[in-house]
């Protein structure tokens, strides 16, 4: 997904991500540096990192469409559907 953000933005002229610490400044999700996590903890935590994402992507995407962005709103419709299916199997996995 990075590669295709980055093309994306500037396509429409806007600028990259230039650095690992750019990253951690604009990050939102926050790291896990535990040294031992088990299992049904890492799948939990990754099924509420994929909601953070999902609610991030919407909002992304309402921006897309109000600029009248195919393109990226396209491009977000894709990466939706691929988070909601992480999201539901998550969610199944930890019943």
């Amino acid at each position: 997904m990075s590669d295709d953000v980055a093309e994306r933005v500037r396509k429409i002229g806007g600028t990259t991500i230039r650095s690992i610490g750019h990253i951690a400044k604009l990050q939102t999700i926050a790291d896990n540096d535990k040294q031992h996590v088990n299992a049904k903890e890492m799948l939990s935590e990754l099924l509420d990192d994929n909601r953070s994402l999902l609610e991030i992507m919407r909002e992304a995407h309402t921006i897309a469409d109000e600029a009248k962005d195919v393109a990226t709103a396209s491009l977000l419709e894709n990466w939706l559907d691929e988070t909601e299916r992480r999201t539901w199997f998550l969610f199944e996995t930890l019943k």
